[in-house]
């Protein structure tokens, strides 16, 4: 069974229910991020882009959801 989550008209595929938690925590964690231009300890915003996005998962498909990839 997957479900969806619906982020900036993307869909975010979630394999277990309780994943749409993990989703809203790093979408949040995500934006967080972007607000307050706080990158550490990546050096930049690029390189934590890039590292976050190698992790694969619920994480990419937030970070292509706010088109950062």
């Amino acid at each position: 069974m997957s479900d969806t989550f619906e982020l900036k008209d993307r869909q975010i595929v979630l394999q277990a229910s309780s994943d749409r938690v993990v989703a809203e925590r790093v979408m949040r964690h995500i934006q967080r991020r972007i607000d307050e231009d706080d990158w550490r300890p990546y050096t930049c915003k690029a390189d934590a882009v890039q590292a976050w996005f190698r992790l694969g998962g619920i994480r990419a498909q937030v970070l292509e959801a706010l088109n950062l990839v």
